[in-house]
């Protein structure tokens, strides 16, 4: 058996699997992620927390520490926030590359337990950059066990694209060859988030339940494209704010318009990718909230003209099983080079 670790900047997932199984068999949620860190100024309580959820999710299944071969981790938990920072790849990488180059760690060297803890690298693009050269900057750290997961449970269309909707917006191409060819991010969900806290626009778009299943309107997703290509971000956001005070809206109308001007900024990161030849021409995934990937579909399709299948996945379990099958693709390829 084997542990699956799956940090992000506040919550980590813990998973529980057997080596020639497909489900998971148990799982933990501890509410501490990287940003712990930056919170009390070390990784310490970040470490003992993951070493108790560990424990606690072995418990409940009757397991010791001994019947665990190793903890495989990726994502923030490799940055410099996590429990020890490795260094990006660089892209293209394929799924063999990432488990050739997953660092090793014995036991009780980064978690308080008798377990070894292995860590996946990140990705980072191929690039020379300088103040001259900025555009092709970006990396990644947990989205390509993602990108494994997809390429392995979706069989797409090769080359692909993966859209992913969650604190940021990453766009992240995989060539013909199946191998991660790199990513192109905008910080979208943190400052939309940032919005709905700490700005006076928050108060025109506070919905209720009812309104989460209301259909959206594409005339409302297109005026925001239209503003934010017009007047920039900043001011559409503040639109949302007049709009409640210049004609007849709805909360949950101008709460679309926000969410759409979002991703009408977003599609700048098409041109930034293509600048980095990625290839649009195979399957698009979609992943992240059920909405939001709605409005990114219309906005995809009708202010890119791009008519390749899009799928979308949104079912939050679902997401889950990419990274885990992803870092279990890996897991079994150590296995086999021990």
């Amino acid at each position: 058996m084997f542990v699956v670790i799956d940090s992000g900047s506040s919550a980590t997932r813990i998973y529980l699997l057997e080596f020639a199984g497909i489900g998971i068999v148990d799982k933990e949620m501890i509410t501490e992620g990287v940003n712990s860190t930056i919170t009390h100024g070390s990784n310490e309580i970040l470490r003992q927390a993951m070493a108790e959820g560990v424990k606690q999710l072995l418990a409940r299944n009757g397991k010791s520490q001994q019947d665990i071969q190793f903890i495989i981790a990726s994502g923030m938990i490799t940055s410099n926030l996590g429990l020890h920072e490795i260094p990006h790849r660089v892209a293209p990488a394929s799924i063999e590359e990432l488990a050739r180059h997953t660092v090793p760690f014995a036991e009780n060297q980064l978690l308080a337990l008798d377990i070894p803890v292995m860590l996946i690298p990140g990705i980072k693009n191929q690039t020379t950059p300088s103040w001259e050269n900025l555009r092709g900057i970006d990396l990644m750290r947990g989205e390509e066990t993602q990108a494994a997961g997809v390429l392995l449970g979706y069989q797409p269309r090769l080359p692909c694209t993966l859209i992913e909707l969650g604190s940021t917006t990453k766009l992240i191409s995989i060539n013909e060859q199946g191998q991660i060819a790199g990513s192109i991010t905008s910080l979208s969900g943190q400052v939309y988030a940032a919005i709905l806290k700490h700005t006076f626009v928050s108060s025109s778009v506070a919905t209720t339940e009812e309104d989460a299943d209301e259909q959206i309107d594409p005339a409302i997703i297109n005026a925001a494209c239209r503003s934010v290509a017009e007047s920039g971000l900043l001011r559409t956001i503040l639109m949302t704010r007049f709009l409640q005070f210049s004609f007849p809206t709805t909360a949950a109308q101008r709460k679309l318009f926000l969410d759409s001007a979002m991703a009408g900024d977003d599609i700048k990161l098409f041109a930034d990718a293509r600048g980095q030849g990625f290839n649009f021409d195979g399957d698009i995934f979609l992943i992240g909230n059920a909405k939001r990937c709605e409005i990114y579909q219309h906005v995809i399709q009708q202010q890119l003209n791009i008519d390749n299948p899009l799928r979308i996945i949104s079912d939050e379990e679902q997401i889950d099983m990419l990274a885990i099958t992803g870092a279990s693709a890996i897991a079994n390829i150590l296995r086999t080079l021990q």
